[in-house]
């Protein structure tokens, strides 16, 4: 098993120049297709390599249960289904490509197709790499054309830099005291009083203009951020200092070190350094900072703004299901997740299963991104295909490889118009979705830096599929667990971080990514206890109460 993964391992990272050259000609040809001829971009598949499946299972369960049996729930090939509804129905078939489809012959297009011919109807590209659909959603993001806004401070909260941050001054501006204390000059004990500046009692206060220079054997009392005045050697602090008032004497109760407790002018920085690069998120620090530093106003990125379209006759807004009707559980969920990865988000559309609301919404929209929830499969009433062939979308993406969340797509609308992340109807393959194909986009449109990916060893076993990426919800864990510690390489396993696959990870159920706070991504074959697995975050996971949703 462990030789079937590394192996897996070694041919993911073969493929990667080939993922970047598909990525770099799928996003060229759509960005010059006409806007008024239909195209689908058919992705390349990565050159085949043999399938690679877990001891335990000849077929595809994909139920992510965990080697001692925790595991609930059932994310597999679904039966040839036609439907993507988050009637809890499968998520994982679109048209020409199933569990035992044949691997793809490295051209990236349907037999008989050239590059940029639209397939006949019911035949699409085969499914993107799950790296390169996330690859090619980040770059569209970034290939967008840059807009910027000036911001007041008190508005600029939760935004990104659109440039970098620059010191206006220096910090500090001019010598400081960093203590209460005394100012002293040359070697003690230090007469007091005949040039205390700023009154006899309160000497030298913050905020004062700058004092006269202080003789060599005096000192003079000081405040926390006053200005230090010429020919100055240090500052004693109050608890550390004895004055002996008969006889007018300042006293050291401690070695005095010239320069001790003075913050020297440019300490922090000087005037023309950059302290922050663009693409930083604004957190209050940087507010604190920014203001430190001279500015008045920020030079931001605005924030994406998304519509969201949710599909489906058959969901409910409100109360308990009913004669086959069900809870929409995605229009409450999609709209926080994007804010939470600091989009401005429209209050949810709820257009049921009718082709002319949804050409209608898509042809009118001035939103960065829309993005819709179900109908991305070919059932008798999933409309996105055919309303995006119509009004002559172009196809970045059409399918992923990756378990659940099989049928998203990523497509952009003629004549500069915004981008669609096609969700599929069912609650985690949409949040896959979310994951594979929005958060790498709106990161690009928001300008914020591409997360770097960490892997994290993880505690079970985890069954793969046998082709295809999973995205498995967990929980981080810090402690002892049995045979992490061994096979991780890192001691006896107390103390060890380690990431738990948590029940209920079927592309239809919620109940797992609402305890988790992050997903595991399995390679084909799946990995065993001990594996480092790469870690996607969620949104939230180490958000603060005062951030409303706006860092990641």
């Amino acid at each position: 098993m462990a030789r079937a993964v590394e192996q897996a391992h070694t041919a993911e990272e073969a493929d990667a120049a080939e993922e970047e050259r598909a990525v770099d000609q799928a996003l060229a040809l759509v960005a010059g297709h006409s806007s008024h001829e239909p195209r689908f971009v058919a992705q390349s598949q990565p050159q085949a390599r043999a399938s690679v499946q877990s001891p335990r299972r000849t077929a595809d369960q994909s139920s992510g249960l965990s080697a001692d049996g925790l595991g609930a729930g059932s994310s597999g090939v679904s039966p040839r289904q036609s439907s993507d509804r988050s009637s809890g129905q499968g998520d994982d078939h679109i048209p020409g490509h199933s569990s035992d489809r044949k691997p793809g012959n490295g051209s990236g297009h349907d037999s008989g197709g050239s590059p940029g011919q639209a397939p006949a109807r019911g035949r699409r590209g085969q499914a993107t790499a799950w790296r390169e659909a996330r690859a090619l959603a980040a770059r569209a993001g970034r290939g967008a054309a840059p807009r910027t806004e000036r911001l007041s401070l008190d508005s600029a909260l939760g935004h990104v830099l659109a440039e970098p941050l620059t010191a206006l001054t220096d910090l500090p501006s001019f010598d400081t005291s960093a203590m209460d204390g005394w100012v002293v000059a040359g070697p003690g004990p230090w007469t007091l009083g005949s040039s205390e500046s700023g009154g006899r009692d309160l000497g030298i206060l913050a905020g004062h203009s700058g004092p006269a220079p202080l003789p060599d054997g005096e000192g003079v009392r000081i405040a926390t951020g006053a200005r230090i005045p010429a020919n100055a050697t240090a500052v004693i602090r109050s608890e550390h200092a004895h004055v002996d008032e008969a006889r007018g004497l300042l006293y050291a109760q401690r070695q005095v070190v010239p320069g001790q407790d003075i913050r020297p002018r440019g300490q922090e920085c000087r005037s023309g350094d950059q302290l922050l690069p663009a693409g930083t998120v604004v957190t209050p620090a940087v507010l604190g900072l920014s203001a430190a530093a001279g500015y008045d106003e920020l030079v931001t990125v605005p924030r994406p703004r998304v519509d969201v379209l949710v599909l489906g006759d058959e969901l409910l807004t409100a109360g308990l299901p009913h004669d086959g009707l069900i809870r929409d559980a995605l229009g409450p969920m999609i709209g926080p997740w994007l804010r939470a990865l600091g989009a401005e988000v429209s209050a949810p559309r709820r257009l049921g299963d009718d082709a002319e609301a949804l050409q209608h919404a898509l042809t009118t929209s001035d939103a960065d991104l829309v993005i819709t929830t179900g109908g991305t499969a070919a059932g008798p009433v999933d409309h996105v295909h055919p309303v995006l062939d119509k009004i002559g979308a172009g196809l970045l993406v059409d399918g992923v490889a990756v378990r659940p969340g099989h049928p998203m797509l990523l497509a952009r609308l003629p004549s500069g118009g915004p981008y669609l992340v096609g969700l599929p109807g069912n609650p985690l393959a949409a949040v896959s979705g979310l994951l594979t194909l929005a958060e790498p986009l709106l990161r690009g449109l928001a300008g914020r830096a591409p997360e770097e990916p960490y892997r994290v060893v993880v505690r079970d076993e985890v069954h793969g599929h046998p082709h295809d990426t999973r995205l498995v919800p967990v929980v981080h864990r810090v402690g002892s667990a049995k045979g992490v510690g061994s096979q991780a390489g890192k001691g006896a396993g107390a103390g060890v971080e380690h990431v738990v696959p948590l029940h209920y990870n079927g592309p239809a159920m919620l109940r797992g990514i609402a305890a988790a706070d992050g997903l595991a991504v399995v390679p084909p074959g799946g990995v065993r206890s001990g594996t480092e697995v790469e870690i996607l975050d969620l949104p939230w996971a180490s958000a603060m109460p005062w951030t409303e949703g706006c860092f990641t």
